[in-house]
């Protein structure tokens, strides 16, 4: 009799497995056909976004565009003006059940445009060099997308269009510390979110993942290096802040090559000097400013006493003073192990399993850390680089430019995401009733 039983459950369960794997096949099919509808729309609205760029907190036309194109979509409901320019929308399926994110970021860089591409930014001084145009348009075309298949979302798709992903101005909030402040990720409450970002290290139509540590923490300084102003034929009349501000930068090198473990990945950059007013005068004053990155927390506790410590007796030494000023960005980009194992399938059913690859660890920062530390959250990587497109140079650069046939592969990604994880959401939610 129990063998009988066995038998019959073994066959009722490979009927359901063939089911399951028919559905998905489907969605995997519908969903394909929907991105590629969408193809165009989601080149134009990156190309207009990539010629109108908007610094952190100023992106008021984007946030414009973005709420007025997911109306348009029917979207069920739609949030704008959160922390600052920030849009919030939800998809609602026909059946009840839980609530996933889809996250893209919306602002540029201050860095003038030397790409070539004939939808250049039309604001000098301003560019998306970080692929934040891209992220918005694949967004906007899974909306797109998803509001046409609300019979396959058993649950609720939140949308967050983010302003000031690279660090809101000095003296300003924003970014996803705000966005999470102001209530993101409640009501509905997220259940686990997804973040995608093209990456030119990778080739175009291959998706990159890693469990755990994916992006390191961000550490930003702002250093004030004071002295003594005198004539540059008298420097014996002064203290010479630039000649300490030479010390300092040497010297917290030592911080990666002497001080912390080897094996350990630790940057310390500086990104800005300012001081001095004429050939002829030691200014009275230096201002830098820079970064530490690391992906540990005890190696990031680490630096950055040393790095107080070193700046401020080197200064001394040199009869400088100092102010230090200390912004914590955000902290480890944490893949959830649990989810993104989940997740793998629906990256392969997106990209085809040969394009699925593990990325290693990136000394680059996301603010995508602070929703992963509230809900489980999942960050791949978007390979556009394609050298025959010119699609190689680095983010972050003048030149830095994408192959945009990676687009359509963004949007199955995400919708897949989507409904992938709802699906087991609500199955974990059906079980834990039955229990």
């Amino acid at each position: 009799m129990s063998r009988f039983v066995c038998w019959v459950a073994l066959f009722f369960g490979i009927l359901g497995l063939i089911g399951w794997v028919e559905a998905g096949d489907e969605v995997t099919s519908r969903v394909g056909r929907l991105a590629d509808e969408v193809t165009g729309d989601v080149l134009r609205w990156r190309r207009d976004f990539h010629a109108h760029p908007e610094l952190s907190n100023r992106e008021e036309r984007t946030s414009r565009v973005v709420a007025e194109l997911l109306r348009q979509f029917g979207v069920d409901s739609l949030k704008t003006g959160v922390a600052g320019h920030g849009v919030v929308a939800l998809i609602h399926g026909r059946q009840p059940g839980p609530c996933v994110a889809l996250r893209a970021d919306m602002d540029a860089l201050p860095i003038q445009e030397r790409s070539g591409v004939p939808f250049a930014s039309q604001n000098a001084g301003v560019m998306h060099a970080c692929g934040h145009d891209a992220h918005m348009a694949m967004l906007l075309g899974a909306a797109k997308v998803l509001v046409q298949m609300r019979d396959a979302l058993p649950g609720t798709v939140k949308l967050i269009f983010q302003p000031a992903e690279e660090g809101p101005p000095r003296g300003e909030q924003g970014g996803a510390k705000l966005m999470i402040d102001e209530g993101v990720l409640e009501d509905p409450r997220v259940s686990a979110i997804f973040g995608m970002h093209v990456s030119t290290d990778l080739d175009c139509g291959k998706l990159g993942y890693r469990f755990g540590a994916l992006l390191a923490a961000v550490d930003r300084f702002r250093v004030t290096v004071r002295g003594k102003q005198s004539h540059a034929a008298t420097p014996w009349k002064g203290v010479d802040p630039i000649v300490g501000t030479a010390h300092i930068i040497s010297a917290v090198q030592t911080i990666a090559s002497r001080r912390v473990d080897a094996r350990q990945p630790v940057v310390v950059s500086f990104g800005m000097v300012h001081g001095g007013q004429a050939w002829n005068i030691i200014p009275e004053r230096v201002e830098l400013e820079g970064t530490i990155r690391t992906h540990d927390v005890e190696v990031r506790r680490l630096a950055v006493a040393q790095f107080h410590r070193i700046v401020r007796e080197t200064a001394g030494a040199l009869g400088c003073q100092v102010e230090i000023q200390w912004d914590d960005y955000g902290p480890v980009v944490w893949n959830d192990p649990d989810l993104g194992q989940r997740m793998l399938p629906s990256l392969a059913r997106a990209a085809g399993q040969g394009n699925v690859v593990e990325s290693p660890p990136v000394m680059g920062g996301e603010d995508f850390a602070h929703y992963a530390r509230k809900v489980p959250g999942f960050f791949i990587f978007l390979g556009v680089r394609n050298e025959m497109a010119g699609a190689i140079h680095p983010l972050h650069t003048p030149q830095m430019r994408i192959d945009e046939a990676a687009l359509p592969l963004g949007v199955r990604t995400h919708c897949l995401l989507a409904i992938d994880c709802l699906k087991q959401e609500a199955g974990r939610v059906s079980r834990a009733a039955e229990e």
